[in-house]
């Protein structure tokens, strides 16, 4: 969401925002503990709680959608955890379709081709996310790409919401539950031998286990690895510390993600610069990561062709004089 819109709507509905999400935006969080944790999520409920209305729905996949062109994305997957929208906007089914239906328009009107991923939450009954497996499902096929679980990894058992991942694991969906965060190796575990990941949103912390990053890169499992969110939520101290360079060398694949970006403050384009000056890292280095996020991708296999050639593109040198600008008249004149 972006911040011009969460505080146009609170002011419409008379919503009062705390300090931290107008004066003081983007907030400072430092969630290495519970405490913080919870300071997080509660301003994540409160710009949630500005959704009101199907238009501001729509409005708010549309101007995802712009601004992820604007910032150079070719596709887009938006996860949401429709059970926290039901009550206001008729029930689970009818939420999701609306947001299918938002996703569409959006292409349509931007060019950017996107994707749905349905995503349960580690704070409810087990049975809910069984539930939720079985909506995404249903709509494989039909816009939603994937099937998740959020929130707080130490909140829940993992291996209760099994059912569900098996469920999403039939229909064809990419399994892409958080792990790897706020806890360590184990949780990255847990996901891959009970919920079956294909992707791990975060799973950064998986460096500090050599033989498990061994197996997450033979078995191809791709790390979505937010970098500002990492620090911001305190799981390193800064971004030199984020261990994408480890994960890099032992031939992880990472797709680089923004994570929140209004409470973040930080879109997708500015994790490659912040990992580039953290890090020192070259073209080759910044383009194979845009690769690895285009392959790890549900993206039709037309759009990430295109993807692949584009970045292709960009790393390859000018040619000399093809494009080039001069003063020299007597260039000027040749043919």
């Amino acid at each position: 969401m972006r911040h011009t819109t969460l505080v146009e709507l609170a002011r419409r509905d008379g919503v009062v925002l705390p300090d931290a999400l107008v004066e003081d935006w983007p907030p400072r969080l430092s969630a290495a503990d519970e405490k913080g944790w919870f300071r997080f999520q509660r301003l994540y409920d409160v710009a949630r709680s500005v959704l009101r209305t199907e238009a501001d729905v729509r409005r708010l996949v549309l101007e995802a959608a712009e601004d992820d062109v604007a910032d150079g994305g070719r596709w887009l997957e938006i996860q949401v955890d429709p059970s926290g929208y039901a009550p206001r906007f008729g029930g689970i089914t009818a939420f999701t379709d609306l947001v299918v239906d938002s996703v569409r328009d959006a292409a349509s009107i931007t060019g950017l081709r996107m994707g749905v991923v349905i995503a349960a939450n580690r704070t409810r009954h087990p049975l809910d996310a069984r539930t939720l497996a079985r909506l995404a499902a249903q709509y494989a096929g039909r816009g939603v790409v994937g099937f998740g679980l959020s929130n707080d990894e130490r909140r829940g058992r993992t291996s209760d919401f099994a059912p569900a991942f098996r469920t999403a694991e039939r229909a064809g969906l990419v399994l892409t539950p958080h792990g790897g965060e706020l806890l360590g190796p184990a949780s990255v575990r847990a996901c891959l031998d009970q919920l079956h990941a294909h992707r791990l949103g975060h799973g950064v912390r998986v460096a500090e286990d050599a033989q498990l990053l061994d197996r997450v890169v033979a078995a191809g499992i791709a790390l979505e690895v937010c970098p500002v969110s990492n620090v911001a939520l305190g799981v390193y101290s800064d971004l030199t510390s984020v261990p994408l360079p480890q994960l890099l060398s032992a031939g992880a694949t990472v797709a680089l993600g923004a994570d929140d970006p209004l409470l973040f403050g930080s879109r997708l384009a500015a994790q490659y610069s912040t990992m580039r000056a953290a890090h020192g890292l070259s073209d080759e280095q910044l383009a194979e990561l845009a690769r690895m996020s285009a392959r790890a991708s549900r993206a039709p296999d037309d759009v990430r062709s295109r993807m692949l050639t584009d970045i292709d593109d960009w790393l390859r040198p000018p040619v000399p004089g093809v494009g080039a600008v001069t003063t020299d008249p007597e260039a000027s004149e040749a043919p």
